[in-house]
């Protein structure tokens, strides 16, 4: 029986503070284990030198593979272009910013060999600002209440993936994949391990206000259909209040004709508060049709600018760790 192999993938951005310590600790992690391995690390067209660190890594270490994209397909097309590239027979999604702790890999990897077809890093606490951590923390729950499956609560994508899933998720066809929820919707056996977020050390987050929102309506209208349904019973809901508020204000003045005065505050304010919602609710439909227009669309997640050392196969980790002179860039 052939020896069994591990893809590890990460995706990056102007990450040049970073690459070169997580390709070290990865394959210090991989020296202890009997497994050969690839370590697919996919460039959403860098502006800074994490190319050049990376080409650097890849011509000493051939288990080192680098897919450049043409220019930025941003933080849901770029990172499953690189799971389908991926040969292992499990596949391990780890980010560059060392968020994700490398030695939870030897793990994850017992876990696998035990049978489970998915082990995935769960945050338990993060150092990331306080109210950020609830914030998403709120996010989550609502999703779940929301959803027609069970989600998987606090959950990035940082996890292992037995070949079988990464099949599943391709047989999926989505050209806009919310992997995370398509972890969910498969349901195969899978085991949880909890782990505390450190703070990024070096450069600056890439996610911002955008992309958070773009995860997280996707996150919903992927598996909920309650917020059209939910538009449907306000509907309802605003015109009975229309009718409560339209008899009291009739009756009032049936009682109190010669003193009581309607004007025209009412009607303004009823205007008003049913034209927000609708608005709302109108934005809730444009993300469902702009999401069947994504599908329709049916673009490639990503258009490669060049591959690097995939003609060569799976190896062993190399002893030595590779020193270069990276100057990182830290932020406040």
């Amino acid at each position: 029986m052939s020896q069994k192999t591990i893809s590890i993938i990460t995706p990056c951005y102007n990450e040049e503070a970073n690459v070169l310590n997580l390709y070290n600790q990865v394959r210090e992690v991989m020296l202890t284990l009997p497994y050969e391995y690839e370590h697919i690390f996919i460039d959403n067209s860098s502006r800074d030198n994490t190319v050049a660190i990376l080409k650097m890594i890849a011509a000493e270490d051939a288990n080192v593979k680098i897919i450049v994209n043409s220019r930025n397909f941003g933080h849901i097309r770029s990172p499953i272009h690189a799971l389908f590239a991926a040969r292992g027979d499990a596949m391990l999604g780890i980010v560059a910013d060392l968020q994700d702790p490398p030695p939870m890999i030897a793990d994850m990897i017992h876990e696998w060999e035990k049978g489970a077809y998915c082990v995935l890093g769960i945050k338990r606490t993060s150092e990331e600002n306080s109210m950020m951590f609830w914030a998403r923390k709120q996010y989550y729950k609502l999703a779940e209440r929301l959803s027609s499956i069970e989600t998987i609560q606090n959950y990035t994508g940082f996890g292992l993936y037995d070949r079988k899933v990464v099949d599943l998720v391709k047989s999926f066809d989505d050209p806009y994949p919310y992997f995370r929820g398509m972890i969910a919707e498969i349901g195969l056996p899978t085991v949880k391990l909890l782990y505390d977020q450190p703070a990024r050390k070096f450069g600056i987050t890439k996610n911002n206000w955008y992309t958070l929102y773009d995860i997280g309506m996707l996150g919903i209208i992927n598996h909920s259909k309650v917020p059209l349904r939910f538009a449907t019973f306000a509907g309802f809901a605003g015109g009975v209040l229309s009718f409560l508020f339209a008899f009291f204000y009739f009756m009032a003045k049936l009682l109190f004709w010669s003193t009581f005065s309607v004007g025209v505050a009412p009607m303004i304010i009823g205007v008003f508060f049913l034209q927000s919602i609708m608005l709302v609710f109108l934005g809730i439909m444009g993300e469902y049709v702009g999401a069947i227009y994504t599908q329709l669309q049916h673009r490639p997640y990503a258009v490669e600018l060049e591959r690097i050392n995939f003609e060569t196969g799976f190896g062993k980790a190399k002893p030595n760790a590779l020193t270069l002179a990276v100057e990182p860039v830290i932020t406040a």
